[in-house]
């Protein structure tokens, strides 16, 4: 009887190892020799979810079009509050627009970089590949809402900038046919040098970085620590850094409103700080987190203007409006607090709310 049953095990076992062989079999195809059983293949949707850069060449850019007009209309709501009307703006931003002449278009070369008086270089100036501004947009904005352009979005506002820099005329429609077109007429598309030799790689030659620096890989020296100063003539030059920087990772920007008190590199004054700022943040309004979960402070700090006016000055202007100052913050609007206007924003009745009763109430932090 025990044989019989230990048979059984040994049978029941053999299957369990047999049906394991075939569930490992596809987790370890795609592995690279001499990494078994680390890690496991990347699948096809999670290497989609990143694999959305475009390069010169128009890889990766996905299909879709968008006229000059509709990235009009998509810039004004969504885009001048930090760029200008018409990308010439330099109140927030370097101005995106200006600089390049119809002779440029044709030579792909931007005259006015090779003076030293001209007073800016915009991004029409400087960009060599309409894939480096369409990848950028699709990227990283607009400023408070990341990705949130569709592919047709982003053609229809690339568009609109190419038509303010006279690339392309107000009644074009630009589409992934077309862009390579395009990119012929970009002002200073022959201006892109791989001499420095960068990015080594065939595409380039077999040029290699000026340097003889070799990754040092046992033994090796301790790294120097890292420190940094602000001079006292521009330490609060433009307010209080630590307000203007989002909270999220190890980088909170230092506190400008006080004078330096320790070196950055100092560990114990390190620990101090980021355990007062965790306490001061865990006994913080509701509202605090809500601001940083809808980017609101990318444009407003608390007591010193940004791109728009502080909260203090808005809850000072409008205490007591809980309900006006939601629909404010929902709607968005220009004129209340000078020419930039701010945009509609996303985010929902309730948590708007929140933040409406925080300024009405004095905004208190």
């Amino acid at each position: 009887m025990f044989s019989f049953r230990k048979g059984r095990i040994a049978l029941a076992g053999a299957a369990l190892l047999a049906l394991a062989s075939v569930w490992a079999a596809p987790a370890q195809q795609g592995r690279s020799a001499g990494f078994e059983g680390i890690g496991r293949p990347a699948t096809p949707a999670e290497v989609k979810a990143w694999d959305i850069d475009v390069r010169p060449d128009f890889k990766g850019l996905p299909p879709g079009s968008g006229t000059v007009l509709k990235g009009q209309d998509l810039w004004e709501a969504r885009c001048a509050s930090c760029h200008g009307v018409f990308g010439e703006s330099n109140q927030t931003f370097s101005p995106l627009i200006g600089g390049t002449t119809a002779d440029d278009i044709k030579t792909g070369r931007v005259a006015n970089l090779l003076r030293t008086d001209y007073p800016a270089r915009t991004t029409l100036m400087k960009v060599a590949t309409v894939s480096t501004l369409w990848d950028y947009i699709h990227r990283a904005m607009p400023w408070n809402e990341p990705k949130s352009l569709s592919a047709d979005d982003v053609y229809a506002v690339t568009a609109f900038l190419l038509n303010l820099a006279n690339v392309v005329p107000e009644d074009f429609t630009l589409s992934d046919k077309n862009i390579a077109e395009v990119q012929a007429r970009l002002p200073n598309r022959n201006g892109m040098t791989t001499d420095h030799a960068l990015w080594p790689g065939r595409e380039f030659g077999n040029a290699k970085p000026d340097t003889a620096n070799k990754a040092c890989m046992s033994n090796c020296a301790d790294a120097p620590p890292k420190l940094a100063t602000l001079p006292d003539f521009a330490r609060n030059a433009h307010g209080n850094l630590a307000q203007q920087n989002r909270l999220v990772g190890a980088q909170h920007g230092a506190d400008t409103s006080r004078p330096e008190g320790a070196q950055l590199g100092d560990t114990a004054v390190q620990i101090a700080v980021a355990a007062a700022a965790s306490s001061k943040q865990s006994a913080a309004p509701p509202a605090i987190a809500l601001l940083q979960k809808h980017a609101c402070t990318a444009c407003h700090a608390v007591d010193s203007k940004l791109i728009g006016p502080a909260f203090a000055e808005i809850a000072q202007k409008h205490a007591g409006k809980a309900d006006y100052l939601v629909g404010k913050i929902r709607q968005g609007g220009v004129g209340v607090w000078g020419s930039v206007p701010m945009p509609a924003q996303t985010l929902e009745e309730a948590d708007a709310k929140v933040i409406a009763d925080w300024l009405a109430a004095g905004a208190a932090h």
